[in-house]
């Protein structure tokens, strides 16, 4: 029980790099707990007799236990926990939306401020040997104990497809996981920024599972150079579908076509995975503006954004066409956005982009919305104002409005069912596809996910190979 003259109603702040620093640098934003500060927030813990936390998280982690575990000060007793059912922890950590699942489950949010667990579980990620995480993991002291009897094999390398091979790889299995470019990690190298999410973070995770057995597989594209029949013929007892959505959308507005007009999937993906933040140093160099608008009100808009004002930018816009309240993004990076000088232009949405006699980027011409009544999801839908449109001057654009599937992969297998969406149909309770022992997860199967759902659909899948092969 905890010590109720001791009990401290308000979170632990995190400590962060001041905003009008960070905004020129891409080192990580958040520098992370002391064990001292990680010990007095995990003091914090209820330890609830009815954990709802571990309800409210897509990966089921033994919240109270690894917390207990915590504010003993037994830190390898607490990374044993999450890593009975999170193969990457250290992101999670970092990247989930902990306010609306775990935290925003936490039982002492309802009068104070819930336990950051999502902080903890970066403290604990961070701080323990990772060269111990396969003896952790597996319950064996050899991370060389394969079941050569059986192979199952992932493509895309993103969140879903790593933990399935975590998941597999700790039971015996082996598994082989096709990439399509030249790093390990999908979105979390390619989407997500240095600043939230350092690459040698991912790096460390991937490099667990590589200790655990898993074969690793870049430069090959799902449905050109491996597809599923093949990998079928070859032997494979079951194969994963992890390729995310990767298909960018547009708005279909004159001007889309101009110089300096980019979709947030190309824009990040150059700076993420070919380091162009890190210039000259890696010799990508990156698309840079003076002024810069980003349509969108997500986490991806968020990112753009903030790497278009380290880039150098002197003025990042964000137009997005309802009130901030209604934006999608985490609250934490929308606030970091705004720290760090990135301004909302809402209630706008963008009806063209406008360019000069070079055919490059000159300004973007906005229509003014106002709020309705609520559409299906509950929000109050955007309505433009009959005549009341005003310009923006800005001379790159970066379109973060969502991504469809890519078609590759799934024009490459017969027989996969796919939605009216053009997404891969799975089994809800098993993630098994039209095509036995196929399965498929994350954005893929269902359009944009978080991380830590991607996560969780992989462990389902996981799970139900594990069950068919009796592991």
């Amino acid at each position: 029980m905890v010590n109720k003259q001791k009990f401290d109603p308000t979170r632990t702040p995190m400590p962060e790099q001041p905003a009008d620093v960070r905004s020129k640098n891409f080192l990580e934003v958040a520098l992370g707990y002391s064990k001292e500060e990680a010990m007095l927030e995990a003091a914090r813990c209820l330890q609830c007799k009815k954990p709802l936390c571990q309800k409210g998280c897509p990966v089921e982690i033994d919240i109270k236990g690894f917390i207990k575990h915590l504010a003993d000060g037994d830190i390898p007793s607490a990374y044993r926990v999450i890593k009975e059912t999170n193969a990457l922890p250290a992101v999670c950590g970092r990247v989930c939306p902990q306010e609306n699942q775990c935290e925003g489950a936490c039982i002492l949010g309802k009068k104070y401020e819930p336990v950051a667990i999502g902080r903890l579980e970066r403290f604990v990620a961070d701080t323990f040997d990772s060269d111990s995480a396969c003896e952790m993991i597996t319950g064996h002291t050899a991370c060389s104990l394969l079941n050569e009897q059986f192979k199952v094999a992932c493509i895309g390398s993103g969140p879903s497809s790593l933990t399935v091979a975590g998941y597999l790889a700790a039971r015996g299995v082996p598994v082989t996981v096709f990439e399509a470019l030249h790093e390990i990690g999908g979105v979390l190298v390619y989407g997500i920024p240095e600043f939230r999410l350092p690459k040698s973070v991912v790096a460390r995770e991937v490099g667990a599972l590589w200790s655990k057995g898993v074969t690793f597989m870049p430069n090959y594209v799902g449905g050109k150079t491996v597809t599923i029949p093949d990998l079928m013929e070859e032997g494979y007892d079951a194969v994963f579908i992890g390729v995310g959505a990767g298909l960018p959308w547009f708005l279909n507005i004159p001007g889309e076509n101009l110089v300096g007009v980019y979709s947030s999937n190309e824009y990040l993906t150059r700076i993420n995975l070919g380091r162009a933040y890190d210039f000259p140093n890696y010799d990508t160099p990156a698309p840079k503006a003076r002024n810069v608008a980003v349509i969108g009100g997500g986490n991806v808009a968020m990112d753009a954004a903030r790497t278009a004002l380290r880039l150098g930018a002197e003025n990042v816009y964000i137009t997005y066409r309802r009130t901030q309240e209604e934006m999608p993004a985490r609250l934490e990076e929308l606030h970091h956005a705004i720290e760090e000088g990135v301004q909302l232009e809402l209630l706008t949405s963008p009806i063209a982009i406008n360019g000069d006699e070079n055919s490059h980027v000159k300004s973007m011409t906005l229509q003014v919305m106002e709020l309705g009544e609520p559409d299906d999801s509950g929000r109050r839908r955007p309505v433009p104002i009959e005549g009341k449109t005003r310009e923006l001057e800005v001379d790159m654009v970066i379109l973060a409005v969502g991504t469809g599937a890519n078609p590759i992969l799934l024009e490459a297998t017969p027989g996969l069912d796919l939605s009216s969406r053009g997404y891969i149909v799975t089994d809800a309770e098993t993630g098994e596809t039209s095509i036995p022992n196929v399965y498929a997860g994350g954005d893929i199967a269902g359009g944009s996910s978080t991380v830590i759902s991607a996560m969780g659909a992989g462990r389902k899948a996981a799970k139900t190979i594990a069950d068919k092969l009796g592991v």
